[in-house]
């Protein structure tokens, strides 16, 4: 409906002799003002040297001719100059026989189509538990992956983790002080990186049995990072494939239970030798510069971060091994476009790695894009990790599961509430923007909450699961007026496309929780069955099983058969 009222509009401003200016049709703010407002009378008045409200009232005369009475019952002209549009009774009942009709189908668009999007996200590391802030990457990016594929692209799925580096270093060399060769657990690898971690900081003169005629865990530290890059030591390299894979299932348990999968598994080695490789060609032709042994970007000429992407040991940074995946990518899976997510913390590094892509690679730089995602913290600030100072991602699932289950004694539903408790959330807010996360808020079935919607579908599920009224008994027809409820679920397609296009998921969070306050209203009001117009009123709860369901879907948020 959105595009047939905007091919309307561009019609109307030809008529005018204003064709080709850029304008808004979208939902109003208030369902006062109608179904749609268009801007476009704001937009040409000053190139028609009219004022605004003139020129509103010629486009409003327009389009009350050129959509029909059957499409639009009002067309009129509010404040400065916005033209508003309410719908028929018609037009609503076919956008909602459309979302009953539909199915899975309902709020699929194409823009997208023929396209190839890669999307890297959550990104933990090896040999460190998967901490909250890759647990809102990873929710976010999964639901960003849904919508661009629900706008026709093909998507690959893409994380990065790092497995070779300072930080794995202090892990194996915790693993070894500990008399652990064959790690079994993410946590024992969690707790050996901390003990590594913290001797290089605050001991670097501890001698481990080990370590004999050591300088220091630090020395000793750097040493073993030296080691695993060249890979040479078998016994080293054993407990590190070990132990990257024991982080790995872990990892993949947890994005199991958080309805993702990965198409690619990308790790720093993988990316190693070729980053190395082109940062060192980008030296040759000037774009990097060496800088007491290291190899640097100087990003002051581009208004970015000068870094380092070759330390003077010769081994590449994070910055340098983001280089080299670009170039995997492109080699794995060429794409039309590249997403990023990450936390907002690596906005100014990321500025820096696309501003030296750009000038070693400007058409794979062109097409790479970062979203950033904002920090989640506790309301309570009681909950703590085992090391006092990390929430790790299994942890927290673990203990919302715990308070969904003193109101879900059914472990598979306790499960499906508190993930979408958690998923809401983090999606309700704009990608970048910090989350509060209340335990007692987040699984509320008041309003505002996963568990929220989750409850508004079951109980319309209910309603049809206990209709057995046969469709030539019931009542035929609508009421003269659509109600609310109808008016909100035609929006769908449009809130979800917008979604994709703006990688902005807490706009379909905010249009999904306004549908189900909505319908939520319907079913107290209205009797369903057994009521007046009760075929219709039984297809509106098909429609909107529909279009909560499919919503629900694109947010990765689980769709329980029961509450």
């Amino acid at each position: 409906m959105e595009e047939q009222i905007r091919t309307a509009v561009s019609e109307a401003l030809n008529q005018v002799g204003a064709s080709g200016v850029s304008f808004a049709v979208e939902r109003p703010a208030s369902h006062l003002h109608g179904d749609y407002a268009t801007n476009a009378a704001l937009a040409v008045a000053k190139i028609l040297g009219k004022k605004p409200h003139e020129v509103a009232d010629e486009l409003a005369r327009f389009l009350i001719d050129a959509l029909g009475k059957d499409i639009a019952s009002h067309v009129t002209v509010a404040g400065p100059g916005f033209v508003n549009i309410t719908l028929a009774r018609e037009s609503v009942t076919l956008a909602v026989a459309e979302a009953d009709a539909k199915g899975e189908e309902w709020g699929k668009n194409t823009a997208e189509s023929g396209k190839r999007v890669i999307v890297e996200y959550s990104n933990p590391n090896a040999f460190k538990e998967m901490h909250i802030g890759h647990l809102v990457g990873t929710v976010v990016g999964e639901a960003v992956s849904r919508l661009v594929e629900n706008s026709g692209a093909k998507v690959a799925r893409d994380t990065f983790g790092g497995d070779i580096g300072p930080n794995v270093a202090k892990a194996l060399w915790g693993l070894r002080k500990a008399g652990i060769s064959d790690p079994a657990t993410a946590n024992e690898l969690g707790t050996a990186y901390t003990e590594g971690s913290n001797a290089y900081e605050t001991s670097p003169e501890a001698k481990p049995p080990f370590a004999k005629g050591s300088g220091g865990a630090r020395e000793e530290i750097d040493a073993l990072n030296q080691a695993i890059y060249a890979g040479d030591d078998r016994e080293l390299m054993e407990l590190w494939r070990k132990g990257r894979e024991v982080s790995m299932e872990e990892f993949r348990r947890i994005w199991k239970l958080l309805g993702t999968h990965f198409d690619f598994e990308f790790f720093d080695s993988d990316t190693t030798e070729t980053g190395l490789r082109v940062v060192h060609d980008g030296l040759a032709k000037g774009i990097f510069e060496k800088s007491d042994g290291a190899v640097i970007y100087n990003g002051e000429k581009k208004g970015v971060h000068t870094m380092v992407f070759i330390t003077s040991h010769d081994t590449p940074t994070y910055e340098a091994k983001d280089i080299g995946l670009a170039f995997l990518k492109e080699e794995r899976w060429p794409s039309d476009k590249i997403i990023v997510i990450t936390g907002n913390e690596q906005t100014g590094r990321f500025k820096t790695v696309l501003a030296a892509l750009t000038d070693v690679a400007p058409l794979l730089a062109a097409k790479t894009m970062h979203l950033a995602t904002g920090f989640l913290k506790l309301a309570s600030g009681k909950m703590s990790s085992r090391e006092g100072n990390v929430i790790t991602a299994a942890d927290f699932i673990k203990e919302v599961i715990s308070q969904a289950s003193e109101k879900n004694t059914d472990p598979l539903i306790a499960e499906q509430v508190a993930i979408g408790a958690i998923k809401y959330m983090i999606l309700r807010q704009a990608p970048g923007s910090d989350i509060i996360f209340d335990a007692e808020k987040s699984l509320s079935l008041d309003g505002d909450s996963g568990p929220y919607l989750q409850y508004a579908l079951v109980r319309a599920k209910s309603v049809l699961a206990q209709s057995k009224v046969e469709s030539q008994k019931s009542q035929v027809g609508s009421p003269e007026e659509p109600y609310l409820f109808e008016r909100i679920i035609l929006h769908f397609p449009e809130v979800a496309a917008r979604a994709a296009r703006e990688l902005a998921p807490n706009l379909l969070v905010t249009y999904l929780t306004e549908l189900a306050s909505e319908w939520n209203s319907f079913y107290a009001k209205e009797r369903i069955v057994g009521g007046d117009h009760e075929a219709y009123k039984l297809m509106l709860a098909r429609a909107f099983v529909n279009t909560m369901t499919n919503g629900l879907t694109l947010l990765g948020i689980p769709t329980p058969e029961r509450m």
